[in-house]
Formats: C-alpha cells, sequence, structure tokens
C-alpha cells in the first residue's frame, strides 16, 4: 500500500438496498469487519413502490451508530445504493415527493413510448441499454406526466446514492456506474445525452456531475455521526459495488438471487444488446459490467411459501408443474403487466413440487442470459459461477442453479457484498490502490465450491415452452 493512512486503518462501506441500510466498517489491511449495522426502510405497498428518501438517510445513522467507535475513527466511506430510483429535491435538497424505486412499474407505457419513438438498436447502440420500465429516464417521463407540478419544481435530480453521498459530502455528484442505469447517460460518450434530456423536459444543470473511477467526491461535512473531514468516494451501484466486492474479472460472473436477480460479469468490450436482455451498464471499475436483471427473486418464491404455508427449503422433487413467478411484472423477459402463472398440476402434485418450481421458474431467465452476458467480451467461461445475495445461503437455491445451469458454482463465504464492495472502493482512497485489488487481497471471492451436475433439460424445455405459449417470449 503505497500511502500514509494516518486515520485510514477503517473504512467504511454503506448498503442502501431496497428493504435497508447495511453498514460495515473494515479493516484496510486485511479485510476484516470489525462492525455492522443494519436499519430497515420502509417501502409503499400501494399503486407503486416509492419510498421517502429522508428514510434512507436516517436508516444510515441509526446503522452508523451502532457501529460503536469504529465511525468516528474511520478514515474513508462510500455509498452502494440501489439503482435506477428517481429522486427529486427542491432547492433546499429536500425530497419533492417519495423516491419512484427501480421496482415501480407505473411507467411501463412511458418506457414503451421511448422505445417506440427511437427504435431499440438506437437505443442500445447509444445509451447501452434498451430502457425498460426500471430505468430512471422512464419513471422522469411518468413524473412530468402525471405529476407535472413536482417536476416543475425540481431543482436537483438525483439517484438514491447520490443523495446518500451528497447528504455526507456536500457534493452533487454520482459516478459512471449509476449514471449508465438512468438512460440519458450515453455510453457511446460516457457524457450526459443533452439532446435526450432536452426530448423530456429535464434540464441538465439538475443532474450531478459524473465521477470517474477512483475519484473522490468530497469530505465527511461537520456534524455527522463520523470522523469530520474523511474522505467520501464516489459510490456506485449497487450491481457494480458487489463486482467490485468480488474483485470481478472478465469471463468470471456473478448471479445474485436477492429482492431482484443479477447475473453479470466485467467486460473490455462496451455492450449494445438491441434486445434489451443484456444492460451495457458501466462498471465502478473503469471498464463495463454487461447484466442481466429480473425483478421477481427471492421475494417471490418467499411468497409462494407462505402461500403453501411451507419453509422455503420445503423442496420436493418431481412432478410436472411449471410456475413462473410475475408477481410484481417482470424485466427479464420483458413483461411489465404480467402476473404469476401456475400450470401443469396434476391429483398428484405435492406442495413441496410447487415451491420447487417457483424456483426454477426465477432461476430460468437469468440462467438463460448468463450465456448472452459473457458473450459481450466473448471470453471463454471456466471459473465457477459465483453464487451471492441473500439466496445463496440456501440449499434450494443453491440445488437450483446447479441443476438449471449444469455448471460449477462456488458460494463466497463474504457477505454484504455490495457494502463489503463500498468498503472496498473508500479504501482505495487511502492506499492508492484499485477497489478490486483491494477486494482480491481480502479474498472476497473464496468460499465452497460444488461441481456440475448434468443439466436438467426437460425442466428447462417445460419453462421455455411455457413462456413462449403464455407469453410469446422465445
Amino acid at each position: 500500500m503505497s500511502r500514509d493512512m494516518g486515520h485510514g486503518t477503517i473504512a467504511l462501506g454503506v448498503d442502501s438496498s431496497t428493504q435497508s441500510t447495511k453498514v460495515l466498517a473494515v479493516e484496510v489491511e486485511t479485510g476484516k469487519v470489525l462492525a455492522r449495522g443494519q436499519a430497515r426502510h420502509v417501502v409503499s405497498e400501494g399503486e407503486g413502490r416509492e419510498t421517502d428518501p429522508e428514510v434512507w438517510w436516517r436508516a444510515l445513522g441509526e446503522a452508523l451508530a451502532q457501529l460503536g467507535p469504529y465511525a468516528a475513527e474511520a478514515g474513508a466511506i462510500s455509498v452502494g445504493g440501489q439503482q435506477h430510483g428517481l429522486v427529486v429535491l427542491d432547492a433546499d435538497g429536500k425530497p419533492l415527493r417519495p423516491a419512484l424505486l427501480w421496482n415501480d412499474v407505473r411507467s411501463a407505457p412511458q418506457a414503451a413510448a421511448l422505445v417506440e419513438k427511437h427504435g431499440a438498436a438506437w437505443w442500445a447502440e447509444r445509451f447501452g441499454s434498451v430502457p425498460g420500465t426500471s430505468f430512471t429516464v422512464t419513471k422522469w417521463a411518468w413524473l412530468a406526466e402525471h405529476e407535472p407540478e413536482a417536476a416543475k419544481a425540481a431543482a436537483a435530480v438525483r439517484l438514491p446514492h447520490d443523495f446518500l453521498t451528497e447528504r455526507l459530502s456536500g457534493a452533487a455528484v454520482t459516478d459512471r456506474g449509476d449514471a449508465s442505469g438512468t438512460g440519458w447517460w450515453a455510453t457511446d460518450t460516457e457524457a450526459y445525452d443533452e439532446a435526450m434530456l432536452a426530448s423530456i423536459g429535464l434540464d441538465p444543470a439538475l443532474l450531478p456531475r459524473v465521477l470517474g473511477p477512483g475519484e473522490q467526491a468530497g469530505a465527511v461535512l461537520p456534524g455527522l455521526p463520523l470522523r469530520e473531514g474523511a474522505l467520501v468516494a464516489a459510490g456506485t451501484g449497487d450491481n457494480a459495488a458487489a463486482a467490485l466486492g468480488l474483485g470481478l474479472a472478465p469471463g468470471q460472473p456473478a448471479l445474485s438471487l436477492g429482492t431482484s436477480g443479477t447475473v453479470y460479469t466485467p467486460s473490455a468490450a462496451r455492450p449494445a444488446d438491441p434486445t434489451g436482455i443484456v444492460a451495457g451498464f458501466a462498471g465502478g471499475h473503469g471498464g463495463w459490467l454487461p447484466l442481466a436483471c429480473t425483478l421477481n427473486c427471492t421475494l417471490a418464491v418467499d411468497k409462494v411459501a407462505a402461500l403453501l404455508s411451507l419453509d422455503r427449503e420445503a423442496v420436493a422433487p418431481g412432478g410436472s408443474t411449471v410456475l413462473l413467478p410475475f408477481l410484481d411484472g417482470e424485466r427479464t423477459p420483458n413483461l411489465p403487466y404480467a402476473s404469476g402463472l401456475l400450470t401443469g398440476l396434476r391429483h398428484d402434485t405435492t406442495p413441496g413440487q410447487i415451491l420447487q418450481a417457483a424456483y426454477d421458474g426465477a432461476a430460468y431467465a437469468l440462467l438463460s442470459a448468463l450465456d448472452q452476458v459473457l458473450a459481450v467480451d466473448g471470453a471463454p467461461f471456466d471459473a465457477p459461477l459465483l453464487l451471492i445475495g441473500g439466496g445463496a445461503r440456501g440449499t434450494a437455491w443453491r440445488e437450483t442453479v446447479r441443476r438449471l445451469s449444469g455448471r460449477a458454482v462456488r458460494v463466497p463465504v463474504a457477505d454484504e457484498l455490495v457494502a463489503l464492495g463500498a468498503a472496498a472502493q473508500a479504501a482505495a482512497l487511502l492506499t492508492g490502490e484499485t477497489p478490486q485489488e483491494i477486494a482480491r487481497r481480502w479474498n472476497t471471492a473464496e468460499g465452497p465450491s460444488y461441481d456440475p451436475v448434468p443439466r436438467d433439460e426437460e425442466s428447462l424445455g417445460r419453462i421455455g415452452a411455457e413462456l413462449s405459449r403464455a407469453f410469446g417470449v422465445e
């Protein structure tokens, strides 16, 4: 490590997710987690999915308070946050309304209109992704149409992690990883697309400055439960943070099983998939992070288990049931108006077989997209599939992925990888290393490995046939 760290023996990493804020205090030299804090969020369950950004700020304070002396001793902090959310602020930095979250699907008509206006290929080539209802550009279009007074009153527009970074440091900044999920930051020029912004009525002066990898956002302001002057890193979106936390290299994919499901790997080539399956995000590491994402993952499967009055591990093999758990619409495949579908029931079908079908349906789309994600660079895939997120700790999830993928799987022992990646990003400000170098030094990707098993072609065929029959998805 090349710098005299002084106060920098501890780095703080924040994961501000859909459901909670988590903070890790990490020893920079070893990667040892010294303390943890966590506070829950309140997410609306009405017509849309919204959270007051002040909830995130209060939760961050509560989580920091659980770290004991380490919050005041840390030399740097970084925030990883849920992607795509639309935060609109007044001139005093106060939210004008609750944030529209990534899994709020009310902007589906606006997403369809934007894609129809320009064409999917145009979006992919210019922005790296074809916007679906998760993307921030569609949420702004929805806001401008349905709540024009809020849109007109906006003095600043932020993403969730930007909001927290600005509260910590006073700096109106974001990073290229999170900016690439907006639909108004062009990946071909790595700049805000002023023509796109003009077409949706968004003044570029309302947007934060985009920092590059390794840039510092600022320093901790006085009056916070942190050391004044501690360094504040740029932060990034949750998936880019987890990729940093694992120290991923091209051709080494991760499959994350959380509220949403994602599969991604770093690439040198810039992604531009006109089908919209692969989102062409920028990476927090400086390259690219092709990614496929599903809305329905662990939360949907847990809901099915609850409906059946089963423990989430109480799966049973066999049966002919297909369950497509699109309980909140779906992003991959792009079916924002879909609902869950159950078919193939027999007299001898058991509740455990139905639950297993929910796991299969949730994993199917992610695994179907895996090869397309890896094809961006065309890198040979000989590394185990890294299984991360809350679901990775479950035997049923792990065995479902093994059975449907036919690939070797590794489950890293390190957990809270978004917060850990943010901590590596913060530590990089102190040591002069890259976050990836730090994560590899911390051995974050190490864990038990499981050999491949033959792919369950019969189950894959049933799910694929039902998707085609019911939704026209090939």
